[in-house]
């Protein structure tokens, strides 16, 4: 099972928004320094829906390469569709990783069976771990926790990243799924407490700029240790607002452009953080000592 903190990478860009490769490598070398527990390659935090096929393999590809086993490797292979989110698993798999995220179809709106059949198809159809991957803030589309329990008796469906930051939901599938099924936050703010609760780590969008803190924060909660949990979940607090002060990646990119780790590079729709929270994000990096 894979624990701890799990970051949600960016994909680092140029200003004319071509991958950096060579910014890749740099963020992913920082994440093996600072003890970042594994690396989720082109989630929702690496513009997967901005990159196409070809790019979204080359970066699991390339992250997969440069972490050269010394970290699990999980790559972000879910889509709309569920022959596309089969495709890609498949070259995820062939490119060596350890494990898929997959988000819950966006847009298209199915129902809890629609959602069964799908996520039951891709296990069937490619043999690696797979972690669901329920957001519906940004997909229009929730998993109930009875279906998650449906599918988490598929041998290799292992896990589920809960992100709509509601603990009392958190807590019905943690109560609903096997022993041996991996439930991680999704959301930085009520992280802390979801593992307390039984998750067994966080799919971070905040490790990317603080590696070593998100790593130690979620090490103490799993370990159950609720009061230095909290006590640095609170210092970290400022940061985790900041960074959705615009829809992610859009804080944590520029964050990580003012800490000279990256070009300013993100893709459109998306567009540079607005001027007017420029202060507050990096209010933010200094006050948690970031920077």
């Amino acid at each position: 099972m894979i624990t701890g903190s799990l970051v949600a990478l960016v994909t680092p860009m140029t200003s004319n928004g071509d991958i950096d490769w060579d910014a890749l490598d740099k963020v992913v070398d920082l994440h093996l320094d600072k003890g970042t527990d594994a690396i989720v390659a082109v989630g929702t935090t690496g513009e997967s829906a901005t990159l196409d096929c070809d790019e979204h393999c080359q970066v699991i590809k390339r992250v997969i390469k440069r972490v050269g086993g010394k970290i699990p490797v999980i790559a972000g292979t879910g889509a709309n569709a569920t022959k596309e989110a089969i495709e890609l698993t498949r070259e995820a798999k062939e490119a060596g990783a350890d494990a898929c995220l997959l988000v819950t179809p966006y847009y298209n709106k199915p129902t809890q069976e629609g959602l069964y059949q799908h996520f039951k198809a891709i296990a069937e159809a490619v043999d690696i771990p797979q972690i669901l991957y329920n957001v519906p803030g940004r997909t229009a589309c929730d998993m109930l926790p009875e279906t998650v329990a449906r599918l988490a008796v598929i041998p290799n469906i292992v896990g589920i990243k809960e992100a709509t930051g509601d603990l009392e939901r958190a807590k019905q599938v943690i109560d609903s799924v096997p022993a041996d099924f991996a439930v991680y936050s999704g959301d930085d703010g009520t992280a802390p407490e979801l593992m307390l609760l039984g998750g067994v780590g966080n799919i971070s969008v905040t490790a990317n700029v603080a590696p070593a803190e998100m790593a130690e924060l979620c090490k103490l909660a799993i370990a159950g240790q609720a009061e230095e949990t909290r006590e640095l979940q609170n210092k970290l607090m400022p940061l985790h607002n900041a960074l959705f002060v615009e829809a992610n990646p859009i804080p944590v990119k520029w964050a990580m452009t003012e800490m000279g780790l990256m070009a300013d590079g993100i893709r459109l729709p998306l567009t540079v953080l607005s001027e007017q929270y420029h202060e507050e994000v990096r209010e933010a990096l200094r006050t948690t000592g970031i920077i």
